[in-house]
């Protein structure tokens, strides 16, 4: 069986550096290649990963910048293309942002991969033109490592390695003839019948608080400047570490709803399926309602448009 295992790097400045030209290289890959199979496709035609990786070898002499990527990084940036458009349509994948896209690539050749523990908690990695990283051993390993991909979180760099942990799949469940359902509701993450309430807060008070004051200081800088930059990568941090709760606490309900129960059927509350809930009186500054029961002035809907019906 196939698992993930991520580690915090411990990057020296000239790695650094490599990587954010690693990432913007693969990124320039991906929207080039994309434009392409766009405009094959308002022609009529079809382009995908074969002939692609064949021109990419081809213009790596008219560009010698995308020399300074790896060569499997960059083939694995137009596989993940093709597979993106096969499954989701060529038109509907997304352009890679610089601004909003962090950058990650991916090293599969585990034959060029070396992984050696330097001490109780730390380790290092020997990558492609990157040579030796170190990086904080926070778990054991577990399996042979299939590839290796390194990717920028919140200021930070990581390495993620697949690995074939030898595990086979149970042919069966531990407990075949129970079910349950789950609610996923607006106040509480998950319901379960039994009547446990799964949930918990995702952010601080403190976090809250600097976060608000990071939005004010964003507000008021310049376009382009480095403070700004400071602010989004402070702000992204903070965000980091809510999204890695959230996914720490997704996979800890989901391992342990499902080792009970063989089948799991889950009930969304979203927009579609759900009525909308009444929209809250506009207060004014008297401290009554803007609108009264029986009244036949306008009332603010959901939407911030106003409504005069009753």
């Amino acid at each position: 069986m196939l698992s993930g295992r991520r580690y915090l790097l411990d990057l020296s400045p000239e790695q650094e550096v490599m990587c954010e030209e690693f990432g913007a290289i693969c990124r320039s890959v991906w929207n080039t290649a994309l434009e392409q199979r766009r405009e094959y496709r308002r022609r009529g035609a079809w382009m995908n990963y074969v002939p692609q990786c064949a021109e990419l070898a081809d213009a790596k002499g008219e560009h010698p910048w995308l020399k300074a990527a790896p060569s499997h990084a960059l083939q694995q940036t137009l596989k993940d293309l093709d597979r993106a458009c096969r499954d989701h349509g060529t038109f509907t994948v997304r352009w890679r942002s610089k601004a909003r896209w962090s950058p990650s690539f991916r090293f599969p050749d585990a034959q060029q991969i070396s992984v050696e523990r330097l001490g109780r908690k730390w380790g290092r990695v020997r990558l492609p033109k990157l040579g030796w990283v170190r990086f904080r051993w926070s778990r054991p390993l577990g399996g042979e490592i299939r590839s290796a991909t390194v990717s920028r979180k919140g200021g930070r760099w990581f390495v993620s390695f697949l690995v074939d942990n030898q595990a086979a799949t149970p042919a069966q469940h531990a407990m075949p003839g129970i079910a349950v359902g789950i609610d996923r509701e607006v106040k509480t993450a998950v319901v379960t019948p039994d009547g446990d309430f799964h949930d918990r807060p995702f952010i601080t008070a403190g976090e809250l608080v600097r976060y608000r004051r990071l939005q004010q200081r964003l507000a008021r800088s310049k376009h382009g400047s480095a403070n700004r930059h400071k602010t989004i990568t402070a702000m992204g941090r903070i965000m980091s570490r809510v999204s890695d709760r959230r996914g720490d606490f997704c996979a800890q309900i989901a391992a342990r709803i499902v080792a009970k129960n063989a089948l799991v059927v889950s009930k969304t509350c979203g927009s579609r399926t759900c009525p909308p809930a009444r929209p809250a009186p506009w207060p004014n500054p008297a401290g009554t309602s803007a609108r009264r029961p029986g009244s036949t002035g306008p009332s603010w809907t959901r939407d911030g448009t106003a409504s005069n019906s009753p």
